[in-house]
């Protein structure tokens, strides 16, 4: 197959940046190793402004006066923290963790995803001027001290504020979005007053501070960069860190004494790394009282619990579906009479077979009687899986290719093969930027358009793919003659010309954003605004007897017609998007091919591959090869299906998990990937890096920040731009949907579903489990008071 053979792209941290801050700090969330999520979704402080989420949490809430105060909860994460410093690049999910439950959090979210002010920490927190520069006013709690004793202050935010503005690049910052904005920091008219003022207008002010660290982290590069690698002498939540042991891989967190709060009710929680493959394992030998876990691990316990409710001990449960279950009475008997046969060495064989048969049974009968004590909870994640396409080089760096790749793939069958069985909605996500109860949700994938094979075929055909490509040499030229270097060069000229006269036409017929002047940026491309030349087949042109579906013109009006859809999408209009006023749910008739043109006559089967050039047309698909990364392999064997049958064939690549992110997707060595994204509360800074326009490097590499398709455009990042900068949250959240849309018209990322969030709890913890969009309550987290002393707090 192709592979991707152009430069590899890098990432870019920003501007100002030490060398080791340019270092990959990736938010995307794998199957296999959960990688770090800062920030979870929400936008909107309107009560009324969105729905209920998809999915419920699921977090066994209970009233404090029912949980026991003290015990010790074993709480399982992936790894023990590089690093305590949230903002560092080797942040990950358990450093965030930490943080929240030993640093302030100025604004937490709620169940719905929305930003709330934290009482803990605030009384108030409001923009109080917006002439002539935004004004916000933080009036702080006056409890609020850190675990020294000292008053949380204005001298903390200024710290902050200092090492995260990017201007000093000792600092080794990994992400400063929002912090850049601010001009300067004063104390307000008490101790308790902080006066932040931004050099112009920032949306997601509620972003920043959270968490906030005391200025002693802050304050100096040194102290940044290495003061909280390895400890938080100094914190101010319901817990503070006590201990850490690598060796036996456990974090302990205590019930901080100085907390002015409600105080936590556990006297301790531990952090225990567990990786994934190992959960059940350690669920089974009763070593964690809470755990992320598979599928396969909720339906061994959904298994316990069922033979716990039928009265089945667990020696019973082995027997009829454990390792016992396979031995009739014939071969018990059988296997008896060969342990005390004549044959000695044969007697000896079987008689540890046996043993060994017994002490499985005996480990299978303990582990359900143990998984029986739990629960799993479950709700979805706020976060999506994607499916990938690298825009750099290669087919995909034809939008017509993508778009084709979008329109074969059926995404409601691959939601629901993933979250059918687990008893969870299984609707498609509409959004790049927003979940189902978000404010900023809209459905925009209208802007693509559904699945449709045939239109795929067509839109693969204008782009030159076509049955019989691989083996067809162009006709009516030599190899290397010169008459037919000048027919190719008189035919590329021509086909610019007609490409640039329909660029004229359109600019003075439309205003505003169309495809002549913004279009679909195609990394690569050496001129973003350039309109798609002629397909062609061959160095000569098109083959005589090849239909092609859309000449140079056409292809020109598809790609306006499409951004005119994602246009009607952003204003709320549905009128027609061009030539044929389909309905939204086909997509752009007349998108893809001239008015009035009609799909190839004879399909191709989908047992024959297509080709253009001599070459066929095959895509590389990368996937994590991991014990957790089942659920994504499977969905990209149905992708591999959906290709198939339009004639787009694909080369699997299974691949470590630990290469799977660091050497494939940021690098760009791939053509399909399958990972995830969190979805955010602060959507215009947090997802801009990850659609962002790539830049050209000096060195003729990409600076593409998050964005690992490698495909945007200008607009987009315009949008994005603009809903930083307004103060009025609905048009924020408009300016958002409008981005979104144009995304989705891109065709480098095809949102599939929303990732099931499974969590095995025991039954007596409370206030834990399948969070959904909300912010754990560290402080109420805890056992459910028994009625008895049996099992009392001393006792865990």
């Amino acid at each position: 197959m192709s592979q991707v053979g152009a430069p590899q792209g890098r990432t870019w941290a920003g501007s100002s940046r030490s060398p080791r801050s340019r270092t990959l700090r990736s938010v995307a969330t794998l199957t296999s190793a959960v990688l770090a999520v800062t920030v979870l979704a929400g936008c909107s402080s309107d009560e009324d402004a969105d729905g209920a989420p998809a999915a419920a949490q699921d977090n066994a809430p209970t009233a404090r006066s029912l949980v026991d105060d003290g015990g010790t909860l074993r709480w399982a994460v992936d790894a023990l923290p590089a690093t305590f410093n949230a903002f560092q690049a080797d942040a990950d999910a358990t450093t965030n963790r930490v943080a929240g439950a030993a640093l302030p959090a100025l604004h937490t979210l709620d169940e719905r995803g929305r930003p709330r002010l934290n009482p803990d920490y605030l009384e108030t927190a409001e923009v109080v001027e917006t002439e002539p520069r935004q004004v916000v006013l933080y009036k702080l709690n006056q409890q609020a001290v850190w675990s020294d004793g000292r008053e949380i202050g204005a001298a903390d935010f200024v710290a902050q504020w200092r090492a995260l503005s990017g201007r000093d690049t000792a600092y080794w910052t990994a992400r400063n979005a929002g912090y850049e904005r601010i001009e300067k920091i004063e104390k307000g008219k008490n101790d308790l007053e902080v006066r932040v003022t931004f050099a112009k207008p920032y949306a997601d002010w509620r972003s920043l501070f959270t968490p906030l660290y005391p200025k002693q982290v802050m304050g100096s590069p040194n102290s940044f960069n290495d003061g909280a690698r390895t400890t938080l002498k100094v914190t101010a939540g319901p817990f503070l860190l006590r201990a850490v042991d690598r060796k036996t891989g456990d974090l302990t967190l205590a019930r901080n004494p100085r907390w002015w709060g409600k105080p936590a009710k556990l006297d301790s929680l531990v952090l225990r790394a567990v990786p994934r493959a190992d959960r059940e394992a350690a669920l089974a030998g009763g070593k964690l009282d809470l755990a992320e876990i598979d599928r396969s691990t909720a339906e061994r316990i959904a298994l316990a619990l069922k033979d716990a409710d039928a009265g089945r001990s667990g020696a019973q449960a082995a027997q009829l579906h454990g390792p016992g279950s396979a031995i009739t009475p014939g071969k018990a008997l059988g296997s008896w009479a060969l342990a005390h046969g004549a044959d000695e060495e044969l007697a000896s064989e079987v008689k540890a077979a046996r043993a060994e048969n017994k002490a499985a049974a005996a480990r299978y009968a303990a582990a359900q009687d143990t998984l029986a004590g739990y629960v799993v909870r479950k709700s979805l994640e706020p976060a999506y899986t994607q499916l990938s396409l690298n825009g750099e080089s290669g087919p995909l760096a034809d939008e017509r290719v993508r778009r084709a790749v979008a329109r074969a793939i059926d995404r409601r069958e691959l939601a629901e093969s993933v979250l059918k069985p687990l008893g969870l909605p299984s609707d498609p996500p509409g959004s790049h930027l927003a979940l189902v109860g978000q404010a900023a949700y809209a459905d925009s994938s209208d802007a693509l358009g559904d699945q449709d094979t045939k239109e795929a075929r067509a839109l693969l055909a204008d782009a030159g793919w076509v049955p019989g490509g691989a083996q067809k040499k162009p006709a009516g030229t030599k190899a290397g003659s010169e008459a037919g270097t000048k027919a190719k060069a008189a035919e590329e000229a021509d086909s610019k010309k007609k490409a640039a006269e329909e660029a004229d036409s359109k600019k003075k017929t439309e205003k505003g954003d169309t495809a002549s002047d913004d279009g679909l940026y195609i990394v690569g491309d050496d001129k973003p605004g350039e309109l798609p030349a002629a397909p062609r087949i061959g160095p000569g042109g098109p083959e005589t007897g090849t239909r092609v579906l859309a000449p140079a013109p056409a292809a020109a009006r598809e790609s306006a017609a499409l951004l005119a859809r994602a246009e009607a999408l952003d204003t709320g209009a549905r009128a027609a998007a061009g030539p044929g006023n389909a309905k939204p749910d086909k997509g752009v008739a007349g998108a893809y091919a001239p008015l009035g043109s009609a799909a190839p006559a004879a399909v191709p089967a989908a047992s024959q591959a297509l080709g253009k050039d001599g070459k066929a047309l095959s895509l590389r698909f990368v996937l994590p090869s991991g014990p957790g990364s089942e659920t994504l392999r499977s969905v990209g064997d149905r992708i591999v299906r959906m290709l198939d049958a339009v004639g787009i064939r694909t080369e699997i690549t299974k691949v470590s998990d630990e290469s799977f992110f660091k050497d494939h997707i940021a690098s760009g060595d791939y053509d399909l990937a399958l990972y995830s994204w969190p979805a955010s509360a602060f959507p215009a800074t947090d997802a801009r890096p990850i659609f962002a326009k790539p830049e050209p490097a000096s060195d003729g590499s990409l600076l593409v920040e998050q964005n690992y398709s490698r495909v945007g455009t200008d607009r987009i990042d315009q949008l994005f731009d603009q809903a930083a900068g307004t103060l009025d949250e609905e048009e924020a959240g408009d300016l958002i949907r409008q981005a979104d849309a144009r995304i989705w018209a891109a065709a480098g990322s095809i949102p599939l579903y929303q990732r099931p969030q499974l969590v095995a709890a025991r039954q007596d913890v409370v206030n834990a489990g399948a969070w959904g969009f909300a912010a754990p309550q560290y402080q109420d987290i805890g056992f459910k008071k028994s009625e008895t002393t049996k099992g009392s707090p001393s006792n865990r």
